[in-house]
């Protein structure tokens, strides 16, 4: 998935910056154990989404089904061009599927129009991407803020709640730096605060290693899973990686359109 970070968050020109009213924040309690009874909080059905490719149509999801716990965390696998992306981004509201459903703790997105789906996603969707996507003019502080000002937070908790994600991540004391003043592995630590600031009840994580060196992704890992296991949030992360997928609770394949729980068939 890529792009800037404005585009899958809603924080974009047009219809996006309109204000209307918001959606009731969700609450973030320590996850429960993950059993049949856990609440389910993504549930996916008979999803479809095609391509065209000049004068031909590409499926890249056929017949998608997938439920989603809350506190769980979920490994997508699947080559390059597999869908996983495509997934992610449906999943997120940034696009509509031709064919199923999308209930997020019980909201049917897929029945959202454009700015409803934005202010949805303000509110209870947090990003993570392989380049960061971090806003080149803003602070490290500012950037970590930018989603709980979206929601219109109060200030002085804004404030708070910044500092503490920054304090959790490791970067209390580079709120003042800009983001070009930071390794890779720091960049990525500010994007997971960002991501995570708003206790989002949906975490979308498109690669969040892939461009990192083996020690900084391992300790990014460590992170995502400590924070998400926190917060209590459920989490995907997409990944070509069976190593990066070990974090997850649950893998699932991405092949020919459809969903494997093994995943046996894929080789890289």
């Amino acid at each position: 998935m890529g792009g800037f970070p404005w585009v899958a968050d809603g924080l974009r020109a047009g219809p996006a910056w309109i204000e209307g009213e918001a959606f009731p924040i969700l609450g973030a309690g320590p996850p429960p154990a993950h059993t049949a009874m856990s609440q389910i909080i993504v549930s996916v059905s008979e999803l479809n989404h095609q391509y065209r490719e000049g004068e031909r149509t590409r499926t890249v999801l056929n017949g998608v089904t997938l439920e989603l716990h809350r506190g769980e965390r979920l490994a997508l696998l699947g080559r390059s061009g597999s869908g996983k992306s495509t997934l992610l981004n449906l999943l997120g509201g940034i696009d509509t599927p031709h064919a199923g459903r999308i209930r997020i703790d019980g909201t049917d997105i897929t029945r959202l129009d454009e700015r409803a789906r934005t202010l949805f996603r303000r509110r209870h969707i947090g990003f993570i991407y392989q380049f960061y996507n971090l806003i080149p003019t803003l602070t490290v502080a500012e950037n970590v803020r930018l989603p709980l000002e979206l929601n219109h937070e109060d200030g002085t908790a804004a404030a708070h709640k910044t500092l503490s994600m920054l304090t959790r991540v490791g970067l209390a004391d580079r709120g003042d730096a800009y983001p070009d003043r930071l390794s890779g592995g720091e960049q990525q630590r500010v994007a997971i605060a960002r991501a995570l600031v708003h206790e989002p009840l949906l975490i979308l994580a498109d690669e969040p290693t892939g461009n990192l060196d083996a020690e900084n992704g391992q300790q990014v890992l460590q992170l995502l899973d400590r924070l998400t296991r926190d917060r209590g949030g459920a989490l995907v992360l997409v990944t070509h990686s069976r190593a990066v997928a070990q974090v997850a609770d649950r893998m699932l394949s991405l092949v020919n359109g459809r969903l494997s729980e093994d995943g046996a068939e894929l080789t890289w």
